[in-house]
Formats: structure tokens, C-alpha cells, sequence
């Protein structure tokens, strides 16, 4: 018996480990697609040239290996902020496993959250595609149209105020009271819950992913400012603050771009 306590230690710090390790394969992968990008000039992950007369060569095909490239990054920068609750959860289990009651790996939990998260990569390597057909996106995966960066930075901006976005990010400060509240046996619970914070987790932050189309998809820095954001968002206590500012700077900043926008074409 006096070996349990060691072994679940032991436990918590391998989960705490692969969760590191993971995050870092995923920032790899991410910071040399985006260095290869900007190397050559082509998106490595799709295989296909991005500007000049090609703008209308990509297939059917090539969502495959954006939706790749969508959800290896999407666990870049969700992974730190997801952390907290995925440790939460282990915990739990492996007090579930003390008291020899039933408790499922948490590598179910993780699979239930990366999954909502491999939902949203479909929905972007589509809009991603949508948009490169339609020529709305520069070489550099930016968006070359003012009028749609505009858009993307005010609807970001007005959702940092709606009740949705604190209700999402509420359930997401709260790792025990999640688990806690919303707990459910076996393997197939822990999968649902998994799901469920996922999906609260992404109800919280599709918006400034959406972001991403902005200042490049595979701009590292962006990248790197808007996953620290959402796990400021998420970590800091009291953090309703930060949202607020957040929203404010978002619309005025999507203001500024429309009027130049609208300033440019006027003067076209």
C-alpha cells in the first residue's frame, strides 16, 4: 500500500509530461510549416503554390492536408490553455483508482476535447479553401481584403461582449466545478465530457482563431500572441477585465481597417 500513493505521483507527472510533449511536437510542426511557408512561398501543408494564376488550382484534395495543418495547430494553441483541466481530470481518476472505485484513463477525456477541436479544423480548412478560391487570401495565407479583415475584427470584437463568450469562458475557468458538476461513469462519460469542454472551451474561442485569417494563418508570432491571450483568458482570475479590453481593441482596430478600406476603394 505505501507503494499507491508513490505510483500515482508518478502517474500524474507522466500525463503532466506527455501533455508537454505533445504541445512542443505541435509547435514543431507548426513553426516549421510556417518556416517553410515563408521559405519557399508555398503551402508545404497543401502541396500547391499560393498566389499568381494558381489562386484556382487547389482540388477537393487539398482539405486534407489542411485540415492536418489546422488541427496539429489548433493543439498547439489550445494544449497550455486545456491543461489545467485535463490534470484536473486526472486527478480525480487517480483518486477514483485510490478509493478502488471505477475510473477511465484520461487519455479518453483528451480524445473527447481534441475532437471538438478536429471539428473546427474541418470548418476552417473548408473556410481556408473558400476563401483561397475566391482569391481573398494573399500568398501569405493573409486576407487580402480589408473589407473581409474588417469584418473578421469586428465580429470578434462584439463577441468578447456577448453573454455566450462569458458563459463559455466561466465553464472554462472552473476545472473541478466542471468535473465535479458534470461527471459521468465509464468510458463513454468521460469521452461526453471531454466533448462537452471542448465544446465550451471553443464556443469561448472560435472567434479569435478566426483571427488567424488576419495577420497570416501561419504567422508564428500571431500564433504565439493570440494562444497567450486565450490562456490569460482562461488562467487569470478576475480576468473579465481582460476580455473587455480585448473587445475594445478588436473594434477599434476593425474600424480603423474599414475605414481605410472604404477610404482606398473611394479613391480606386
Amino acid at each position: 500500500m505505501d507503494a499507491l500513493p508513490a505510483l500515482l505521483k508518478r502517474d500524474h507527472l507522466i500525463i503532466g509530461f506527455g501533455l508537454a510533449l505533445t504541445g512542443a511536437i505541435a509547435w514543431c510542426y507548426t513553426i516549421y510549416e510556417a518556416r517553410r511557408m515563408n521559405v519557399t512561398g508555398v503551402c508545404a501543408c497543401a502541396g500547391m503554390k499560393m498566389g499568381g494564376p494558381e489562386l484556382d488550382s487547389w482540388s477537393m484534395s487539398s482539405l486534407l492536408p489542411l485540415f492536418l495543418m489546422w488541427a496539429i495547430m489548433m493543439i498547439a494553441m489550445m494544449l497550455p490553455s486545456a491543461a489545467p483541466m485535463i490534470l484536473t481530470f486526472a486527478a480525480v481518476a487517480r483518486n477514483r483508482r485510490r478509493a478502488n472505485r471505477p475510473y477511465v484513463p484520461v487519455a479518453v477525456f483528451a480524445a473527447g476535447y481534441v475532437a471538438i477541436w478536429c471539428a473546427f479544423s474541418v470548418i476552417a480548412a473548408v473556410g481556408q479553401w473558400l476563401l483561397h478560391r475566391e482569391a481573398l487570401l494573399s500568398t501569405a495565407m493573409v486576407s487580402s481584403s480589408g473589407i473581409l479583415g474588417a469584418a473578421l475584427l469586428l465580429a470578434a470584437g462584439v463577441f468578447q461582449f456577448t453573454p455566450l463568450k462569458r458563459s463559455c469562458l466561466t465553464h472554462c475557468r472552473a476545472p473541478l466545478e466542471f468535473i465535479m458538476t458534470r461527471w459521468r461513469e465509464g468510458g463513454r462519460g468521460a469521452f461526453a465530457m471531454g466533448v462537452e469542454h471542448g465544446a465550451f472551451c471553443a464556443g469561448c474561442c472560435w472567434a479569435l482563431m478566426a483571427l488567424l485569417f488576419v495577420l497570416g494563418v501561419m504567422n508564428i508570432l500571431w500564433i504565439a500572441a493570440l494562444t497567450v491571450l486565450v490562456a490569460l483568458e482562461k488562467m487569470l482570475p478576475r480576468a473579465q477585465w481582460l476580455s473587455t479590453s480585448t473587445g475594445v481593441l478588436l473594434l477599434a482596430w476593425g474600424a480603423w481597417v474599414l475605414s481605410v478600406a472604404l477610404a482606398t476603394a473611394a479613391h480606386g
